[in-house]
């Protein structure tokens, strides 16, 4: 990748998380001012960043279409809506659709639950492996180098008293997950968050999607959800089918 595009992505990238200044970019990028001012410019010509109050620069809206129109191309985003919708009507709760690509899970899909409250999940953002229920129903399910690829870049931050801090410890979660088939996030990143997760089996019987049901503790705590595992498994299973799998909802053939 020439060093001018890797420089315009991370830019883009930079600015995703909030809005900078000139001078905080030109700093993330270890460049002069006039060399990150320049391809500032090219960028906000194309629409992929915008000048913000304060003199600042955020997202471009250029980037929210062209966002939509690949959402738009994911072929499990589209057949999964129908039964995420259902699934978040039945229960309440929000549910989301994740994917693995590349080496992280993205957020492709999400249903707002009923009196839904702010929560870190946001359609196109990746999930953190060691606090999703979705990024670790989806991990636990892949082969060892892909697992340790995905692991080897992620860090460990601590967000809540009950986050996995420790390599080992998420490797043995990750081997628990995939023996009993589903994922928990148990206030992991958020502590008023519960979450649980399912794989989705492609026509292959890979996993490259799954489902995670997540709620207020105060509304459904970990043991209610784990309560209706087999309710979430079916719809889970729907999505396979519907991606040509033919096997049974629990991955077997």
């Amino acid at each position: 990748m020439s060093q001018t595009v890797a420089r315009a992505i991370d830019i883009v990238r930079f600015v995703s998380v909030r809005h900078r200044t000139l001078g905080e970019i030109a700093d993330h990028l270890d460049v002069h001012k006039s060399t990150a001012l320049r391809l500032l410019q090219t960028l906000e010509e194309g629409g992929f960043v915008r000048r913000v109050t304060g003199g600042g620069y955020g997202m471009g809206f250029q980037l929210i279409a062209l966002g939509q129109l690949a959402l738009d191309q994911v072929e499990a985003r589209s057949l999964a809506h129908p039964i995420l919708h259902d699934l978040s009507e039945r229960y309440g709760h929000t549910v989301h659709l994740g994917e693995l690509v590349g080496d992280q899970v993205v957020y492709v899909g999400k249903i707002d639950g009923r009196g839904s409250v702010a929560m870190g999940s946001r359609i196109g953002l990746p999930a953190q492996p060691h606090t999703a229920a979705v990024a670790k129903v989806i991990l636990a399910y892949q082969d060892d180098s892909t697992r340790a690829r995905v692991l080897d870049a992620t860090t460990l931050t601590r967000y809540t008293p009950t986050t996995i801090t420790d390599r080992d410890a998420l490797e043995a979660e990750l081997a628990r997950t995939r023996e009993r088939g589903w994922a928990e996030d148990d206030g992991e990143h958020e502590d008023y968050i519960t979450c649980v997760a399912l794989p989705v089996f492609d026509a292959r019987g890979k996993v490259t999607h799954g489902i995670s049901v997540t709620a207020l503790r105060a509304v459904a705590p970990l043991e209610e959800l784990r309560g209706h595992i087999e309710a979430f498994r079916d719809a889970a299973y729907e999505i396979s089918k519907a991606l040509g799998w033919g096997g049974d909802a629990h991955g077997r053939r």
